[in-house]
């Protein structure tokens, strides 16, 4: 991970857990499925793999593991510190993780930390690495067909009347990929111009998984449904009150299909759990 993303969270570091409505939502079904998901077994160990200031980490304490978290901000990582009873944390690329073989019986990576990762499949080989044979993965990350997409194109092609701050052009380049294949895209960002994000295809994730001896057990679609609703809209510290009413009512909605194929093919932030099979 580059040194522009480290200072990037650094800078918004005192403010990261001020959710806007967009990851309102996100957090909220995200760490429901993480309690389901992901039960300890007796004397589990847990790594949060891009921890920021402890959401996941504080949720897999409670859970009853014994949880580690890494993240390249230092800035995050002191906002962790102070949240977690007995933190246990590392200043780490994911790409490189500071530990040993089969050391994790689960591996959360959320917060969108795998689409902010220069070499995304070198992280995934890493979370292979550390767990344990039979032990889980839990990734979120950003989604490559998603209606956001089409919103980018629609304000590209009107002005940039969204604010999303892409062109024709660049869209354009990254839409003749081959349909299987994820890209790259600056997004609009608090505190910058924009910030590069990497969608992914479900059968590249699928493909990274499997090269790190992981199995896709489940996947859920979170922001498909409130999609209807340009994300450049609901990044903002609060709605007009009608839009608020129909983003509630659409919340709702989203988290009733969040486990249907058709959200996970459409939504803007894929989740998956997937298990460590033999050695990778």
């Amino acid at each position: 991970m580059s040194e522009d993303v480290a200072r990037f969270f650094d800078a918004m570091a005192d403010s990261y857990d001020q959710l806007e409505p967009w990851s309102e939502h996100l957090y909220a079904a995200l760490h429901a499925i993480l309690r389901t998901a992901l039960r300890p077994p007796p004397g589990g160990r847990a790594l949060d793999a891009g921890c920021g200031t402890g959401f996941q980490s504080a949720l897999l304490d409670d859970l009853g593991y014994e949880t580690h978290g890494v993240d390249i901000s230092t800035g995050l990582l002191a906002v962790a510190r102070r949240r977690l009873r007995a933190p246990r944390l590392a200043c780490a690329s994911v790409e490189v993780l500071p530990y040993a073989d089969a050391t994790f019986d689960a591996v959360s990576c959320c917060g969108s930390t795998l689409s902010f990762v220069e070499r995304p499949e070198c992280a995934l080989l890493e979370f292979g690495r550390v767990l344990r044979p039979g032990g889980y993965l839990l990734l979120e990350c950003e989604h490559k067909w998603s209606l956001d997409l089409g919103w980018a194109l629609l304000s590209s092609l009107a002005g940039d009347v969204l604010g999303y701050r892409t062109s024709v052009g660049v869209l354009r380049r990254q839409l003749v990929r081959p349909l299987r294949e994820g890209f790259w895209l600056d997004y609009p960002a608090e505190g910058a111009e924009t910030m590069r994000l990497r969608l992914f295809t479900h059968a590249e994730l699928s493909a990274m998984l499997r090269r790190a001896g992981c199995t896709p057990c489940r996947r859920w679609g979170l922001h498909s449904v409130t999609n209807v609703i340009p994300s450049t809209v609901l990044h903002r510290p609060r709605l007009p009150r009608a839009l608020g009413a129909l983003y509630r009512g659409l919340r709702a909605l989203d988290g009733s299909v969040q486990h249907l194929p058709v959200a996970a093919a459409f939504a803007n932030s894929v989740v998956i759990l997937a298990r460590r099979s033999g050695p990778a």
